[in-house]
């Protein structure tokens, strides 16, 4: 094993940590209270060409792998942009996946350089009120006639609604009661968002104000047949070939705040000084701080082996599952400890621990819970019995 730095990745990391300086605390505490798109930053990673870091280089994208944009997604964490910072970009990153995989070399022509150039927004539409984790069961149907489909259902939590032009859609073609497989009959469309057979409306939530959360509901949508990705009713498949990257991406956006959680957490603990010395030097403060490192590099490491593994082409799923696991709990410990570090204070906005609470705690539940990461484990690595 060899863990010398890659000269190559530290140049991505000093890369994004330059521009992520131009956005300090008040720039996403503002976004944040204001429920406003972080445009400006948005503008500078396209400009930079880090949003297309992942897209194939015949696309006008930077044609890396996981592991850099998981580089990428961590510093931007890091910077205390958090999830607002990340959510802003997270889709266009490596979201557009399935349609580099799977899509018609037409639809990859037209699409994929306006997502690597930061020009389309797309959102991702897949969970339903009724479904939830339960994929196959979504009920949004998808109606051939001629060249269009048209399609009538409902979403929920389908980020950046408001924002983007097209959103990768999953619909069912084929009724469940006429399937061998629950995952038969699934089908992946590029669909237009901004129609008026689509209604969508902003979820009221605690955190990631900055990046609107969504419910949408299409009413007889039409959608060419032209934009639906790779075969009718493989859509499922073509959705899971991407979960392992989301994992890790994920992974690494948790492992971010928990980073910028545990640099605040210590600096506070340095300069406040109660009973003549500073707190840091209370083992009550100290131990959790350290254990939080602890958690945080172990939580790295995993990562790093679950990219190193997707981009050479071996089996992951423990590993992205475990990274994801492990950062989710490793990034919300460091935040809630940062939080106790400052006392009172920690709940106060201006210090922004409580805004990386806030954030770090999306990720032990969405957009998989840290209890079906535990099923899958005992399911397809333990080899125990499917509980569900």
């Amino acid at each position: 094993m060899d863990f010398t730095p890659d000269p190559d990745l530290e140049a991505i990391r000093d890369a994004v940590r330059t521009l992520c300086r131009k956005f300090d605390d008040r720039y996403w505490q503002e976004c944040d209270q204001e429920h406003r798109f972080p445009t400006e930053f948005y503008d500078a990673m396209a400009e930079g060409g880090w949003i297309g870091i992942a897209i194939p280089e015949e696309y006008d994208g930077g044609g890396r792998g996981i592991t850099e944009a998981s580089i990428v997604l961590e510093e931007v964490a890091a910077s205390g942009a958090a999830m607002n910072g990340c959510s802003a970009i997270h889709l266009s990153i490596f979201g557009m996946n399935p349609v580099a995989k799977f899509g018609s070399d037409e639809m990859r022509a037209k699409y994929l350089p306006r997502v690597a150039n930061g020009d389309l927004h797309v959102a991702f539409g897949v969970t339903e009120p009724d479904a939830g984790t339960d994929t196959t069961n979504i009920s949004t149907r998808a109606l051939r006639e001629g060249d269009h489909y048209i399609v009538r259902g409902r979403k929920v939590w389908t980020t950046k609604a408001t924002l983007s032009e097209k959103v990768l859609l999953l619909v069912r073609t084929t009724p469940l009661a006429e399937c061998e497989r629950r995952t038969d009959g699934l089908t992946l469309l590029l669909a237009d968002l901004q129609r008026p057979e689509v209604d969508i409306r902003p979820i009221p939530k605690m955190a990631r104000n900055a990046v609107v959360s969504c419910e949408v509901r299409y009413d007889d949508l039409p959608v060419p047949v032209s934009d639906r990705v790779g075969e009718e009713g493989k859509g499922f498949s073509y959705l899971l070939h991407g979960l392992n990257a989301e994992r890790i991406l994920l992974a690494a956006e948790a492992l971010g705040i928990g980073r910028v959680s545990l640099d605040r957490a210590v600096a506070y603990a340095q300069d406040r000084v109660v009973f003549g010395r500073p707190i840091g030097t209370n083992q009550g403060i100290a131990f959790p701080l350290a254990e939080a490192r602890i958690r945080l590099r172990a939580a790295e490491r995993m990562i790093r082996d679950a990219s190193w593994r997707f981009d050479n082409g071996l089996p992951c799923g423990e590993e992205a599952n475990s990274a994801k696991w492990l950062a989710a709990e490793a990034g919300h410990f460091a935040a809630d400890r940062a939080i106790q570090t400052h006392g009172g204070m920690g709940i106060a906005t201006e210090y922004n621990v409580e805004r990386y609470w806030r954030e770090s705690r999306i990720l032990q539940v969405a957009p998989i819970s840290q209890e079906m990461i535990l099923n899958y484990v005992a399911e397809h690595v333990l080899g125990l019995p499917r509980s569900y």
